[in-house]
């Protein structure tokens, strides 16, 4: 175990949310002197009074900044603009504070969705600012994106350490299912067994399913970011994936076939896409900070189906919790 955690006064923002949770984990299992995890009803973070409050409370010598508002495509065209104005004000406010205060280092997470919509696959860090993000969920891309600018500029200014790190799609146990703002497994899974256990004679997904994906599982993703945030220091962003690129058109007949579901998949085209293809070169990740993912694939989908089916109560108390919130 490493002594680095063993001191820190880690502030995870986000922390009670999927990825979040797992990182939490973590720096618990390493023994992290403090590990504040708070939530939004405790301080929101789009304001900056509160934003000081909990700063001040919690006085961390580390920040990892995972608090973000997302969702999958539908949502991100209905609330472009909150989805631009929470994320933006959460990191800047966050980070700007961190600054006054001296915080040792910051650990700020950013999107995938901050690529430029036709970079060459597989993407590489020094194609992020070469043309604008796939539309659907530029407001949130850039957003994110913008906290990179900040921690470089702080940098160069102020001598500030703040690293950011661009996972791409993750998925596994305790994800959001909520079909309102859940991204594309969850969404799939749930559409799955629902239908399998209607007894429904096929199902409907959106796009053509030729678009591709890479998806990394969130323990790994946790375990990246623990990583880099102990020995990682640079400037430069990094990618954290897994390596490999996968259509929704063959992730759904994965699903299908772990599932049972033995229905018709039918395609609405009407529905976007996205960006056209996401596959990471995971080079620097590996060079920098020994970060490898390890959990394969199928691996993966499994504990996740297994995980949703084993939970179903507690899902659809989140989910309803949701719908009353909104």
């Amino acid at each position: 175990m490493s002594k680095f955690w063993q001191p820190q006064r880690v502030l995870v923002t986000g922390g009670g949310g999927f990825l979040g949770s797992f990182v939490v984990d973590g720096l618990r299992e390493a023994e992290a002197q403090k590990v504040f995890a708070p939530r939004r009803r405790e301080y929101d973070l789009t304001q900056i009074d509160q934003v000081r409050r909990c700063l001040d409370e919690t006085q961390p010598t580390l920040i990892i900044h995972l608090a973000a508002v997302v969702g999958g495509i539908g949502a991100n065209r209905e609330h472009p603009g909150r989805f631009f104005y929470d994320n933006l004000m959460m990191g800047v406010q966050i980070i700007e504070e961190a600054r006054v205060r001296g915080v040792e280092k910051v650990a700020a997470i950013g999107t995938i969705c901050a690529y430029p919509k036709m970079t060459p696959v597989p993407f590489r860090e020094e194609n992020l600012w070469n043309g604008y993000p796939e539309e659907t969920n530029a407001p949130y891309g850039l957003a994110k994106k913008m906290l990179l600018v900040q921690l470089q500029a702080y940098r160069q200014e102020y001598g500030m350490c703040g690293i950011y790190l661009l996972p791409v799609n993750l998925y596994g146990p305790r994800d959001n299912f909520d079909p309102r703002s859940s991204h594309v497994i969850p969404a799939l899974i749930k559409k799955v067994v629902e239908a399998k256990e209607r007894g429904d004679d096929h199902i409907v997904c959106w796009g053509t399913g030729r678009a591709t994906r890479e998806f990394l599982y969130v323990e790994d993703a946790a375990r990246g970011i623990l990583m880099a945030s102990e020995k990682y220091d640079g400037p430069e962003p990094v990618n954290l994936g897994a390596g490999f690129e996968i259509s929704i058109r063959e992730l759904i007949h994965k699903i299908v076939d772990l599932v049972g579901f033995d229905g018709e998949i039918r395609w609405d085209t009407s529905k976007p896409d996205g960006q056209p293809r996401r596959c990471l070169d995971t080079t620097r990740a590996a060079e920098y900070f020994g970060f490898r993912a390890e959990v394969d694939f199928d691996e993966g989908l499994r504990r996740t189906i297994d995980w949703f089916t084993s939970h179903r109560a507690e899902v659809e108390r989140a989910i309803a919790d949701g719908a009353r919130a909104v």
